[in-house]
């Protein structure tokens, strides 16, 4: 599947360029109506597509399932969405001054609780 992976890739390049454009031009202090809810949907966009696509390079180079293309796909994509919610919720937390360093391992925890369920 060339097509999905330089989809992908592409995807991965357009949100990485939109978090730059966002860090660099949006400033949170004038406008943070749309700043902040821009600012956080573009970091999930880039943890989920460069998370996909690490994660399918890492479950295609493991030979410890026999999955095909569809499958290594879906799980990726499941993993890569699991990683960038857990990586918004942490941002959010310290946006709060919530964030302990066991709170940032609870929330990882949780989502990895999550796919090993979804994995059975």
């Amino acid at each position: 599947m060339p097509s999905l992976i330089f989809g992908l890739s592409v995807a991965a390049i357009l949100s990485t360029t939109s978090l730059i454009i966002i860090l660099m031009r949006v400033s949170p202090l004038t406008a943070p109506g749309p700043a902040i809810p821009a600012f956080f949907l573009s970091l999930f966009l880039v943890v989920c597509t460069i998370g996909s696509l690490v994660f399918m390079a890492v479950w295609k180079m493991l030979p410890t399932h026999s999955w095909d293309t569809g499958k290594i796909v879906s799980v990726s994509i499941r993993q890569s969405i699991f990683l960038a919610i857990g990586s918004v919720l942490l941002i959010i937390f310290h946006l709060f001054s919530l964030l302990n360093w066991w709170i940032a391992i609870l929330i990882y925890v949780v989502f990895i609780l999550v796919e090993l369920a979804l994995e059975q």
